[in-house]
């Protein structure tokens, strides 16, 4: 069976990029579903789906 994921396991630079990441993912998601709500395009559709499944994923730590 696999363990646990354990992000201190990572390298320290590894570390910081997913730190910075889940810092800005959110708003980075929230402008994209405003710029979807006003100019909705199939690329900012499917761009707001994979941002929102990476913020799902940081904030569950599965990421």
């Amino acid at each position: 069976m696999r363990r646990g994921y354990n992000p201190y396991l990572l390298p320290p630079w590894l570390r910081m990029t997913r730190f910075y990441c889940k810092d800005i993912i959110l708003p980075l998601t929230v402008f994209e579903l405003i710029r979807t709500i006003f100019i909705p395009t199939t690329f900012d559709f499917l761009l707001l789906c994979i941002m929102s499944c990476i913020l799902f994923l940081f904030y569950k730590n599965i990421i």
